[in-house]
């Protein structure tokens, strides 16, 4: 017998590209692993899906981590691969840079370095508060206004009141839809299916 599990990668950038064929299957788009492999101490495993990407982390996808991510949006965000399959579903809406850009702000808030603070809020500004950016969030123009003027001395915090807002966004709109898609359902049932194996 064996665990039944997914392989998911985790990246920094957090854009694993999921897709679903049917209602029962989950695959990514780089290529889909429905074979049996070994593991590195020799025992049998269930792959679903690899990435041909470097990993610098590696999460073991269960049923009760994809169905706690029900529970709240905030337990989806705190999961890597919630995250990863979340942003998939975003792309599907075409509204990826939401995730994208809370993600960022993430990261900026954790710099202790100020040569990589400025460096950092100079590339978000540009990739999502410029009306100029093909990926611009939608935040109040105050709060925008506030991040210009933020840039001539930037800090770690300066984009958290726009990070709190499209926070809201997500969770107020995109949440619910997630949990109702044709993505997370099969997942779910993949999973469950996978699960049933063991």
């Amino acid at each position: 017998m064996f665990r039944a599990w997914i392989l998911l990668v985790h990246t920094d950038k957090m854009s694993l590209p999921l897709s679903t064929t049917n209602s029962m299957s989950v695959r990514f788009r780089s290529r889909t692993v429905r074979r049996r492999q070994r593991d590195r101490f020799g025992h049998k495993t269930s792959s679903v899906s690899q990435l041909e990407i470097p990993p610098p982390l590696e999460e073991r996808l269960t049923v009760e981590e994809a169905a706690s991510w029900k529970c709240s949006f905030d337990c989806v965000l705190a999961s890597p691969a919630g995250r990863s399959v979340f942003m998939e579903f975003l792309r599907t809406e075409h509204s990826d840079e939401n995730m994208a850009f809370w993600l960022a702000c993430e990261e900026l808030k954790r710099e202790q370095s100020q040569e990589q603070v400025c460096e950092k809020a100079k590339k978000i500004y540009l990739d999502y508060i410029s009306i100029l950016s093909p990926r611009e969030v939608s935040i109040d123009a105050s709060v925008r206004e506030s991040i210009n003027r933020s840039l001539a001395r930037p800090s770690a915090q300066m984009c958290n009141e726009a990070q709190g807002q499209i926070y809201t966004l997500m969770h107020r709109d995109s949440y619910p839809r997630f949990l109702n898609s044709p993505l997370y359902k099969s997942l779910e049932q993949r999973l469950a299916a996978l699960a049933c194996d063991t």
